[in-house]
């Protein structure tokens, strides 16, 4: 029996405790069923259906063009195969920045889908619909530093809280959040040293992306670490297999068996006197 089986569902109770216990919080994205279903199995304790989805799986440069539809489609992929991590939807972009209403609304839809959690952007009046989806039951996961639904504000993709006034900035958003009560906070791309005074000012958790090891857990794109992905790796990123380079291997080898009339071959077909099969 694997090492990492457990039949304990992690919840968003389970993930505040971990802080409490000093136990580190892995997570990784994953958009589909079979995805899903090894990356729960290698005990991973969150899956994010993340918005990078629109960069991952259907190529736009930012995460803005995603909607709620496709983010449904691929949370009810997700949750079928999650068990026992418990499965967080990130919120698309314009799903909950215009009011507090439409928000709710569109989080519901995400635990009907089979989340157990949302996760947004930013603070400010984000804090806001963050207590309301607390208050009608809906476990919500903050979101500081580097914010993608905000790239063109931010100017692109850099380290964000290098100055001083910012760096107090966030401090104030990320306590904002979780005084909201936000179960968790993704941090990313900020300075290391500030990302640990973050996670030794919150009683909730913090998870990192490009934020240094002293973060309470850590989140990767699961393509990036996988070596799915076509660019060079970020800096934050490691890549703990190639996937892709076997991937593309694998294809190359069918296209010359095709080819060269090695597949398929007589242990690949079926005959008359076999009977049904």
């Amino acid at each position: 029996m694997s090492s990492v089986f457990r039949s304990e569902k992690i919840t968003v109770v389970r993930i505040m405790r971990k802080k409490r216990e000093n136990e580190r919080i892995v997570c990784l994205t994953a958009y589909d069923y079979p995805t899903a279903r090894l990356v729960a199995a290698g005990g991973v304790d969150l899956i994010l259906v993340g918005d990078s989805a629109a960069n991952v799986i259907y190529g736009h440069p930012t995460t803005l063009s995603i909607g709620m539809e496709e983010m449904l489609y691929h949370t009810k992929a997700v949750a079928v195969g999650a068990y026992p991590a418990l499965v967080v939807a990130d919120m698309p972009f314009m799903s909950y920045q215009t009011s507090v209403e439409s928000a709710v609304e569109n989080a519901g839809r995400f635990l009907k889908a089979g989340a157990e959690a949302v996760k947004v952007e930013g603070a400010g009046f984000v804090a806001d619909v963050a207590r309301r989806l607390v208050d009608v039951g809906i476990p919500v996961m903050g979101h500081l530093g580097l914010t993608p639904q905000s790239v063109h504000r931010l100017g692109g993709y850099r380290l964000q809280a290098k100055r001083p006034d910012d760096q107090e900035r966030l401090v104030a958003d990320a306590m904002a959040l979780e005084k909201a009560g936000c179960f968790s906070l993704v941090l990313e791309k900020i300075p290391a040293e500030l990302a640990a005074r973050v996670t030794k000012t919150l009683s909730i958790p913090t998870i990192g992306i490009g934020a240094g090891p002293e973060c309470d857990g850590q989140v990767l794109v699961i393509h990036d670490m996988l070596g799915l992905t076509e660019t060079q790796p970020l800096r934050f990123v490691k890549r703990y297999a190639e996937i892709g380079q076997g991937i593309r291997r694998a294809v190359e080898e069918f296209c010359r068996d095709v080819r060269e009339g090695r597949f398929p071959s007589w242990e690949h077909s079926f005959y008359l006197n076999e009977g049904n099969q």
